[in-house]
């Protein structure tokens, strides 16, 4: 790719949200680039679950179908980290890591989230596997397991009340949330919900056959106890973590995602934001949904501006006749 390519929109990040865009924007004949980091946000996950024709296919398989399905349009892809932006007269011009510069009338982030464990033994090793976080991804999987759900976030207890949905087997782990409300523990009782007091020191794990994440098989509390457990849940902290957003300046979310209006738009003209850099709880389902109607959001907008330039050529012309 030449430094400087003029695009259409530039769209940074290449997950399912990225690519819906390009998809969207490639049919209407716009002229694409991705910059793909290559680390979606599900790569440590066995199978993505929940997308209607798709289900259980492995996110690399995913991404690899999605890109194919690119192949006839116009979207090019340019393998990196999108490291700076800067405005130009007519858009934005983004640089990756390599020096790489390229321009866009519009840009995408698509940039998904980075998500933040708790600081729990073994919490890194098991993400993805025997440490999950959506029981409507991964629920079924593990059903009619020993499950647990670890106090990370106050949505915790509504996580564990949700997970009863998948086995009558769950423990809540208040972990650092403290002591519990009576409300909070009349509703996990009710629902049958066992709760095990005490600060969460590590998890006990098993080993992965394929050597890739591994699985859980208990939790390990600070007084040495040990409690069987088949897999966790976990509500982790997460945020944008794109280097451009402080070039940009977008607003920003208390949850650590980039604020947008209906259709995508944030803040700072010529930016969107779709997928999980605008919505920490988007799956993969809405994340495309989302990305289509803001690539027809954005088409629209091209179409306004090339009518624009075409009416003040034609202005031009003949007032020079």
């Amino acid at each position: 790719m030449d430094k400087q390519e003029s695009f259409d929109v530039v769209i940074v990040g290449g997950g399912v949200a990225g690519l819906s865009t390009a998809l969207v924007l490639g049919r209407a004949r716009r002229n694409i680039v991705v910059i793909d980091a290559g680390t979606p946000r599900n790569a440590p996950a066995k199978a993505a679950y929940g997308f209607i024709t798709r289900d259980g296919t492995a996110p690399e398989q995913l991404l690899s179908l999605a890109r194919e399905d690119l192949e006839p349009y116009a979207v090019q892809f340019l393998e990196g980290s999108a490291e700076r932006a800067a405005r130009t007269t007519t858009g934005w011009s983004i640089r990756t890591g390599d020096g790489t510069t390229v321009q866009g009338r519009q840009l995408v982030l698509a940039s998904g989230l980075r998500d933040n464990l708790p600081e729990v033994g073994g919490a890194r090793e098991a993400w993805g596997r025997g440490l999950l976080q959506c029981p409507y991804c991964h629920g079924w999987e593990v059903r009619d397991q020993a499950l647990g759900v670890l106090g990370s976030a106050e949505t915790a207890i509504h996580q564990a009340i949700l997970l009863r949905q998948w086995s009558d087997d769950v423990t809540f782990f208040p972990h650092l949330l403290g002591p519990l409300s009576d409300e909070d523990e009349r509703r996990l009782r009710s629902r049958g919900v066992r709760v095990v007091e005490g600060t969460v020191e590590g998890f006990a794990l098993g080993q992965a056959d394929d050597g890739g994440p591994r699985s859980i098989r208990g939790v390990r509390l600070e007084d040495g106890s040990l409690v069987p457990c088949a897999a966790m849940f976990c509500e982790p902290g997460a945020d944008a973590g794109t280097p451009l957003l402080s070039d940009l300046g977008c607003e920003m979310r208390d949850d650590g995602c980039v604020v947008t209006d209906d259709i995508g738009r944030t803040t700072v003209e010529r930016v969107w934001a779709v997928g999980n850099a605008a919505d920490p709880a988007a799956q993969l389902v809405p994340a495309a949904g989302d990305a289509y109607r803001a690539a027809v959001a954005i088409n629209a907008m091209l179409v306004e501006e090339d009518c624009e330039l075409c009416v003040d050529a034609e202005e031009t012309v003949s007032g020079s006749v």
